[in-house]
C-alpha cells in the first residue's frame, strides 16, 4: 500500500497542532490539577465547530478517517480534553440515524450500551447528550442520553474525566440505525483512541530526546552514551512504525468491506497500543528520578497512554479479534 498525507491534511495538522500550542492544554490543566477536575476547554469546543471539525465525517463537509486521524493524534500530543474524535463519530452518528443535530448541542458523545450501564466515555460530564448505541434482536439502534446518571470513573488519566452511563432503556427513544453500524463505530473509536495514544508517545518521544541531549552524566550528556541511543531509536520506531500501521486503519475505515476494515483495525490498534506502552515505559526510564516527580509533564502522557491502551479494545482483546474462532 502506498499512502502519503495529502497537502490538504498536512495543513489540517499543522493549524491543529497550531491552535493546541496557543492555547495550550497542560498549562490549563495545571491550573486546576490538585483542585478541581478537568473540564472541556469551550474555547476548543468553538474552535472545532466554527472550523467544521465537529462534523467532520458528515456527508455536509465530507471528510474522512484519515482527515479525523491526523486531529486525533494532534491532541493526543498536546493532552487535550476534547474528544474530539468521540465528537465527530457522535455526529456522524446522529447523520446515520436522520436526527437533525441542530436539536442537540455541539458536544455529542458516543457509548456503546452494557445491560444497564455502557461503555466508558470521555469528558460525559461536559457533553450536550450522548449517543448510545447498542445492538437487540430486532437490530441496531441509538438513543440520545441527556443529563445522564453518570456512574463516575476513577482512572490514572488526570488529562480527562471518564464516565459510564446509567441507563434505563426503556425510558429512551430508541431510532433505528443500518446493520453493521456499531461494529464500525467500535472499529472507529479503537483506532482513534490508538491514534491519541500515539500522538502522546510522540511527545513523549520528542521529551526524551531533548532530555537525553541536555542531561549530563560524567561529563558527557546521556544523548551520547550508546544504550540510551537505542532506547531513543527504539521509542521512534514504535511511534512511527505504529503512526504506519494506525493510517493503513483509517484508511480502512473509509473504504474496506468490514471484515477487511474489523482485521486492519484490530491489528493496527494491537500494535499502536502496545508500542505505545513501551514508548512510555522507556522514556521513564531515560529520564530517571525526574521523570517519577508530580511537576514534569512526563507522567501525564504516560496516564493517557495506560488509559487508552485499556478502553475501546485492550491489546489482549484486539489481538484475540485476529484469531479464527
Amino acid at each position: 500500500m502506498n499512502f502519503g498525507l495529502t497537502d490538504e491534511q498536512e495543513q489540517l495538522a499543522d493549524s491543529e497542532r497550531s491552535w493546541l500550542q496557543r492555547h495550550d492544554p497542560i498549562a490549563r490543566l495545571r491550573q486546576t490539577l490538585d483542585e478541581a477536575p478537568i473540564t472541556v476547554d469551550q474555547a476548543a469546543v468553538t474552535h472545532a465547530a466554527e472550523s467544521g471539525l465537529l462534523a467532520l465525517l458528515t456527508p455536509a463537509v465530507g471528510g474522512t478517517h484519515v482527515d479525523l486521524a491526523v486531529c486525533s493524534e494532534a491532541h493526543g500530543y498536546a493532552a487535550s480534553s476534547l474528544p474530539l474524535a468521540d465528537l465527530a463519530i457522535g455526529r456522524w452518528i446522529l447523520e446515520r440515524a436522520g436526527l437533525p443535530e441542530a436539536e442537540h448541542g455541539h458536544l455529542i458523545g458516543v457509548a456503546r450500551a452494557v445491560e444497564q450501564t455502557t461503555s466508558p466515555a470521555p469528558m460525559a460530564a461536559d457533553m450536550d447528550a450522548v449517543a448510545v448505541v447498542r445492538r437487540t434482536d430486532d437490530g441496531e439502534f441509538v438513543a440520545l442520553v441527556r443529563d445522564p446518571k453518570l456512574l463516575e470513573m476513577t482512572t490514572l488519566d488526570l488529562s480527562r474525566s471518564w464516565s459510564r452511563l446509567h441507563l434505563d432503556a426503556s425510558e429512551l427513544d430508541w431510532v433505528a440505525l443500518p446493520a453493521g453500524t456499531l461494529q464500525y463505530v467500535r472499529d472507529a473509536l479503537a483506532v482513534h483512541r490508538a491514534f491519541d495514544a500515539l500522538g502522546a508517545a510522540a511527545r513523549l518521544l520528542e521529551m526524551t530526546v531533548a532530555y537525553a541531549l541536555q542531561r549530563e552524566q560524567f561529563g558527557a550528556a546521556i544523548g551520547s552514551f550508546q544504550a540510551v541511543k537505542h532506547h531513543c531509536a527504539d521509542m521512534a520506531v514504535g511511534v512511527e512504525a505504529g503512526r504506519a500501521t494506525l493510517w493503513a486503519a483509517a484508511l480502512s475505515l473509509d473504504d474496506a468491506p468490514d471484515d477487511v476494515r474489523s482485521r486492519a483495525s484490530s491489528a493496527a490498534v494491537a500494535y499502536a497500543k502496545s508500542a505505545a506502552s513501551d514508548v512510555a515505559g522507556t522514556a521513564l526510564q531515560v529520564h530517571g528520578g525526574i521523570g517519577f516527580t508530580w511537576e514534569h509533564d512526563l507522567h501525564l502522557f504516560l496516564r493517557r497512554i495506560k488509559v487508552d491502551e485499556a478502553f475501546d479494545g485492550s491489546v489482549a482483546e484486539h489481538r484475540a479479534a485476529l484469531v479464527p474462532a
